[in-house]
């Protein structure tokens, strides 16, 4: 029986919460969205900590790489901003896109930066210098999230135009794509193991890909609108999703069965709006989650 609590709410946003990262360093959060700014929160006191820096558009996507001691924060306007932990202050505005920038990952062996933006294009940006080294074309609509498999050899595109295209991380060079959805990809996300993908899209399913074959595995439609979000537990075989159905839902990653609601319908006090993002802390096992309502929650999950 798993048994969800809220142990608390971070409040303070004015405006929707789009994104959010876990810091580099333990019990440091980092949310934003429509605000002005980006937001640090403490995640030991559960408290506000500091506006980390203003913002001149809205938020779409916050990376905080393993290789550098940086926040990468993406923007509605295309920009992506580099803050320097270290210099305490914004270090680079990068203009490669001129819409808005909805997926950030990093690839650590090789210290480079991936931006997906609405332009259907990925730019690979360098961690040492922030130049441009490369930037290809992956779609004609957006290229809405991005994740890299654990090993580090490929990456997986989520599109508008319900396609997840998987690249080669050697050479960038197109390995796959992948057709299941009949709506636009929202969320995608490598098992921990790497040997399966998941994804979700507006057509609300949840799909299981095979990577040894490219097959689609398993599919179920989880949510009743669009999938935002999919986050393995950093220790136990479970997962979670969340959607603009205003609901987070806990999986059993081996039998694909669903373990637990939580939302208002459920008796829990969570979200009131869509449910855009959510993570789990490595160092507490708890789960957070932000939304359209403006407030971040953080859960305690016991799978005991």
């Amino acid at each position: 029986m798993i048994e969800v609590t809220r142990i608390a709410s971070l409040t303070g946003h004015q405006n929707p919460v789009y994104a959010l990262e876990l810091s580099q360093k333990p019990g440091i959060l980092f949310t934003a969205g429509n605000d002005k700014g980006v937001v640090e929160w403490s995640l030991s006191k559960n408290e506000f900590i500091k506006v980390l820096m203003p913002v001149s558009s809205s938020v779409y996507s916050l990376h905080a790489p393993e290789s550098a001691p940086v926040l990468v924060v993406g923007m509605r306007s295309g920009q992506i901003a580099i803050f320097d932990f270290e210099a305490q202050k914004v270090v680079a505005k990068l203009d490669h896109h001129k819409y808005p920038v909805f997926g950030l990952c990093s690839v650590s062996g090789k210290r480079e930066l991936l931006a997906s933006s609405e332009d259907g294009s990925v730019s690979v940006i360098s961690l040492t210098d922030y130049s441009l080294l490369y930037r290809f074309h992956v779609a004609d609509q957006t290229v809405r999230v991005i994740a890299v498999s654990p090993d580090e050899k490929q990456v997986a595109f989520g599109c508008k135009d319900n396609i997840i295209r998987i690249y080669s991380l050697d050479d960038y060079t197109l390995l796959r794509e992948l057709n299941g959805h009949t709506h636009p990809i929202t969320s995608i996300q490598y098992s921990p193991d790497g040997k399966s993908l998941l994804s979700g899209g507006r057509d609300a399913k949840l799909n299981v890909w095979d990577l040894l074959d490219y097959s689609l595995k398993d599919t179920v439609v989880a949510h009743l609108f669009s999938i935002y979000d999919i986050r393995f537990h950093p220790q136990y075989p479970y997962f979670a999703t969340c959607s603009q159905d205003k609901t987070i839902k806990i999986w059993d990653a081996e039998s694909l069965k669903l373990r637990k609601i939580i939302s208002r319908e459920k008796g829990y006090p969570s979200h009131s709006h869509s449910i855009n993002k959510i993570c789990w802390d490595k160092q507490t096992g708890n789960l957070i989650s932000i939304s359209d309502d403006k407030d971040v929650n953080v859960w305690k999950v016991d799978f005991s």
